[in-house]
């Protein structure tokens, strides 16, 4: 039985780039403490997909087809997943990745980087905020990444993008929190995902990440489901402004 403290019973929590990686993952942990999830992602294919699979499962979930990056879609959307019931909380977790050297790093994969990782949190995060604060109530989750605080080669606009979610995380809670949100970031270190599949057929560079983790190994996306419902319980009223590592200790050793 689920604690109270952590039971999401009768919340409505929407979910970017919910179709798989860490979305799916986070979308699944939310449903399976009791909340009703709205899958988000631009493809309907795998955003049906998801869903199919989730109620397979007897979850609870619909979908909202959107761009995150396109604020009147974005305006248009929350509306109408607002118009069947209010939203108790958000997960900003759409985002992109693009590797290349810093030097010859092309200017439109820099402002697609910032649209996909930085603009969708505003604008998704902005939009459902405006109903959270009618009601006085809401929690809001915002994907970071240990490249919040990191950096390694070939990531630098990357990490720029991390490192602003980290610090819109705190704005967003300072202009918020008296309205009674709460909103935080979830952390992710290296996860076994589509977005990192290179890196993990990387032989090398697999060595050197469970050489340089304290845990010795790739996260699994199961193990963030734990943090995202704390961040959206009653368990976190009073945490706000935070940046939550889930990185098997990377962060934490030199």
């Amino acid at each position: 039985m689920t604690s109270p403290l952590f039971d999401l019973t009768g919340r409505r929590i929407l979910v970017t780039g919910a179709s798989k990686g860490i979305g799916r993952a986070l979308a699944e942990g939310l449903a399976e403490h009791g909340a009703h999830v709205v899958l988000n992602a631009r493809s309907t294919d795998t955003l049906d997909a998801a869903a199919d699979e989730l109620r397979a499962q007897g979850r609870t979930v619909s979908t909202a087809a959107f761009d995150v990056t396109d604020a009147a879609a974005v305006a248009e959307s929350v509306a109408r997943i607002e118009a069947d019931g209010p939203l108790d909380g958000l997960v900003n977790n759409a985002g992109m990745q693009f590797r290349a050297p810093l030097e010859d790093y092309p200017l439109d994969k820099w402002e697609q980087l910032f649209a996909t990782n930085v603009r969708s949190v505003f604008l998704v995060g902005q939009a459902v905020a405006r109903g959270m604060i009618a009601r006085k109530r809401g929690r809001i989750v915002n994907i970071a990444s240990v490249q919040s605080e990191l950096a390694r080669p070939s990531i630098a606009p990357y990490t720029a993008t991390k490192g602003a979610v980290r610090n819109l995380t705190k704005g967003m809670a300072t202009d918020w929190a008296r309205h009674g949100l709460q909103v935080n970031a979830l952390a992710p270190g290296y996860f076994k995902t589509p977005l990192n599949a290179a890196l993990v057929a990387d032989a090398d560079f697999s060595a050197w990440l469970e050489k340089r983790t304290p845990a010795g190994r790739w996260g699994d996306v199961g193990e963030l489901k734990g943090a995202a419902v704390f961040l959206l319980s009653d368990a976190a009223s009073f945490v706000n402004g935070q940046t939550l590592y889930v990185d098997g200790g990377i962060t934490a050793s030199i």
